[in-house]
C-alpha cells in the first residue's frame, strides 16, 4: 500500500490518503487507514511524504561511508536534527544557499513513525512504523566541516527533500539505494549495509525523545556523496519506493 500527503487546491485541504493506480482515499489517520473520500490523482499536489514534528537524522549508518569520510565506525548511532521548516516535496525545487559554496546530495531511506513511539525495545518497533519512502539528506559540505557539528549545514529550507509517497509493506532490510544526479548514477550500494537496521535506530531514538506520527527518520548514507549545481537534476532511487526528484535553484 502507498499512502501520501496531498493538497486539494480547489477545496483548500490538506490531507493524508492511499494511493491507488490513479485514484486517492483520504484517511482519518495513520492507525486505523480507513478510506473516507476519493479524489483523482490529477486534481490533486503532491506533498511531502508527510508533516512531521521533527525529522531525526543518523551520520555515519554505512561502513563506506565513514570510511570516505575518514571517520570512526560508531558503536551507537549518531543522530541530528533537521527542522521541519527544511522540508520540501518531490519535484520541488532545492534552494542553493548564498552562505555555501558546497551542496552535496545524500540518499537515504527514511522510516515514517505510525504512532506515538516511546521507549520501545527493537523487537516492538515494527508496530511503530508506518512505511518507507525516499530521502535526500541536502547538505552544505562546506559549512559542515567549517562549524565542526552539523546544524547549520543540514537545516536550510528545502534542505530535506523526502517523498513522494509511502511504501507500507516494505522490508527494508535489503534494498537497491542509488542517487543519480543529471542521469549518471553517484551513489549504487544496498541498505544491508547499514551498521544499525531500522528497527535498532526506532528503538534507540524513542528512549532519547517521544516520536509522533508523521515524524521522520532519515537512516543515513551510503558511500558516494558529492555536490551538485544550479541546474542539476537529482534523483534518489530506492528498490520498490517511488523515485524523488528534485531540482537545484
Amino acid at each position: 500500500m502507498f499512502i501520501g500527503n496531498f493538497y486539494h487546491p480547489e477545496e483548500n485541504l490538506f490531507f493524508y490518503g492511499i494511493l491507488e493506480n490513479n485514484v486517492v482515499y483520504s484517511i482519518k489517520n495513520f492507525e486505523k487507514l480507513e478510506k473516507v473520500k476519493e479524489y483523482p490523482l490529477e486534481k490533486l499536489k503532491i506533498q511531502p511524504a508527510s508533516f512531521p514534528s521533527k525529522i531525526v537524522a543518523v551520520g555515519l549508518n554505512y561502513r563506506d561511508h565513514a570510511e570516505e569520510m575518514k571517520l570512526k565506525i560508531p558503536d551507537e548511532p549518531v543522530i541530528f536534527l533537521k527542522p521541519p521548516s527544511s522540508i520540501l516535496a518531490h519535484r520541488e525545487k532545492i534552494i542553493y544557499p548564498d552562505m555555501t559554496k558546497q551542496v552535496d546530495y545524500e540518499a537515504e531511506l527514511a522510516i515514517i513513525i505510525k504512532s506515538v513511539t516511546r521507549n520501545v525495545t527493537v523487537k516492538e518497533a515494527y508496530k511503530y512504523i508506518l512505511g518507507f519512502t525516499a530521502f535526500n539528506d541536502v547538505t552544505a559540505r562546506d559549512l559542515q566541516k567549517k562549524d565542526g557539528q552539523w546544524t547549520r549545514a543540514k537545516s536550510f529550507d528545502t534542505f530535506a527533500p523526502f517523498g513522494p509517497f509511502i511504501n507500507t509493506d516494505l522490508d527494508p532490510s535489503n534494498l537497491r539505494i542509488q542517487a543519480i544526479l543529471n542521469g549518471q548514477v553517484k551513489q549504487d550500494s544496498n541498505t544491508s549495509n547499514m551498521i544499525f537496521d531500522v528497527y535498532k535506530l526506532v528503538s534507540f531514538i524513542s528512549r532519547i525523545m517521544t516520536l509522533y506520527p508523521g515524524d521522520v527518520i532519515a537512516t543515513g548514507t551510503p558511500s558516494g556523496i558529492g555536490p551538485m549545481n544550479r541546474g542539476d537534476r537529482i534523483v534518489i532511487k530506492i528498490e520498490l519506493l517511488h523515485e524523488l526528484e528534485n531540482y537545484v535553484g
